[in-house]
C-alpha cells in the first residue's frame, strides 16, 4: 500500500529575504506596501517575535541637496522612536545603512493599509464604526498634544491612517512632518497636504488646532468618500478657497445633522475650535457608550 506523505512545502516555496538589517533580526520581502513622496514601504519579518512587520525604506542620495528633508526624515524617526500609544505606529528599530545611503526603520504594519483605501473598499459603513474610528484618531491627537513637549503631526489625512481590519483599530502614522513645539504651542513652517490644511497654517503662524482641522476634513472624507475639495482642479483654488473661509462642497451632501455639526466643530476658527481632548468628550461619541444601544443607522449623504 503506497505511503502518503504529508504537504511540507519545500524550500523554494518558501519567501525569500532580500535584504536584512545589520542584526540579522529583520528581513525585507520584496513585496512593497505603499510609497510617498520621500520613502518605500515593504513587508518584512520580525524572526524574533515571529510577525510581519513593516521595513521603511528612504533613500537619502535623494536629498543630498536638501538637508532640510533628510532632517525631517530623522526627525520622524526620532519621534516615532519616542511614541508609546496603541493609536500612534510603532517604531521597533532604525539604522543608516551607510553603503546604499539609505535611512531604514522597522514598524508595525496595519493589516488593511491606510483609511482611505480601506474606506473606499468597503463602501457601505455604519455611522458607529465611522465614530470608532474617529474616536481612535483623536485618542492620538490627544497623546500627540498632551506630550511634553507638545506634538503637532501638521499632514494628518486619510492616507497616513491606518486600519488592523480584523480588529478595526486606527493608528496614526507618517510623523515627517510633525513638530515638536514649545510651552508657547506655536509653529511656523508652512507644511502639509492642501485639501487638509487649515487656514492659519498658510498665514505660518499656528498651534496644535491645525490637526483638529484636519481631523475634520479626515471625518468629512471618510463620511462622504470624497478628498475634501475635489471641485478644484489645482492647489491654488483650493488656497484660495480656504483662505477665504469657504467650505468644500461635499459638507453639503451631508444630510445627518449631528455629523454635519461635528465637522463644522471642527472647521472652526482657530480659538472655537475644541482640543482633542474636548472633542473625545462630545455626545458624538455618546453612543459608542451605550451597548443597547446598536441600531444600525446608515450614513445621510445623497
Amino acid at each position: 500500500m503506497p505511503s502518503i506523505k504529508p504537504n511540507i512545502p519545500s524550500e523554494k516555496d518558501s519567501e525569500l529575504f532580500v535584504e536584512t538589517d545589520p542584526t540579522g533580526r529583520y528581513g525585507r520581502y520584496n513585496e512593497l506596501l505603499g510609497s510617498g513622496s520621500c520613502k518605500k514601504v515593504y513587508r518584512a519579518f520580525d524572526q524574533k517575535e515571529g510577525i510581519e512587520v513593516a521595513w521603511n525604506q528612504v533613500k537619502l542620495r535623494n536629498f543630498t541637496n536638501d538637508p532640510a528633508m533628510v532632517g525631517r526624515l530623522y526627525s520622524e524617526v526620532r519621534l516615532l522612536k519616542s511614541m508609546k500609544n496603541k493609536n500612534i505606529i510603532a517604531l521597533y528599530n532604525f539604522w543608516r545603512d551607510e553603503e546604499h545611503n539609505t535611512l531604514n526603520f522597522i514598524t508595525e504594519v496595519c493589516t488593511s493599509g491606510n483609511l482611505r483605501e480601506y474606506r473606499k473598499k468597503h463602501k457601505h459603513v455604519n455611522i458607529k464604526a465611522l465614530k470608532k474610528w474617529s474616536k481612535q484618531i483623536l485618542e492620538g491627537l490627544n497623546y500627540l498634544h498632551m506630550h511634553d513637549p507638545c506634538i503637532i503631526h501638521r499632514d494628518l489625512n486619510c492616507s497616513n491612517v491606518f486600519v488592523n481590519g480584523n480588529t478595526g483599530q486606527v493608528k496614526i502614522g507618517d510623523l515627517g512632518l510633525a513638530a515638536i513645539v514649545g510651552k508657547n504651542h506655536s509653529a511656523h513652517s508652512v507644511l502639509g497636504t492642501p485639501e487638509f490644511m487649515a487656514p492659519e497654517l498658510y498665514e505660518e503662524n499656528y498651534n496644535e488646532m491645525v490637526d483638529i482641522y484636519s481631523f475634520g476634513m479626515c471625518v468629512l472624507e471618510m463620511v462622504t468618500l470624497e478628498i475634501p475639495y475635489n471641485e478644484c482642479d489645482n492647489v491654488v483654488k483650493i488656497y484660495k478657497k480656504v483662505s477665504s473661509g469657504v467650505r468644500p462642497q461635499s459638507l453639503d451632501k451631508i444630510k445627518d445633522p449631528e455629523v454635519k455639526a461635528f465637522i463644522e466643530k471642527c472647521l472652526a476658527q482657530p480659538r472655537a475650535r475644541p482640543s482633542a481632548k474636548e472633542l473625545l468628550k462630545d455626545p458624538f461619541f455618546d453612543v459608542l457608550d451605550d451597548d443597547e444601544n446598536d441600531d444600525i443607522v446608515e450614513l445621510l449623504i445623497y
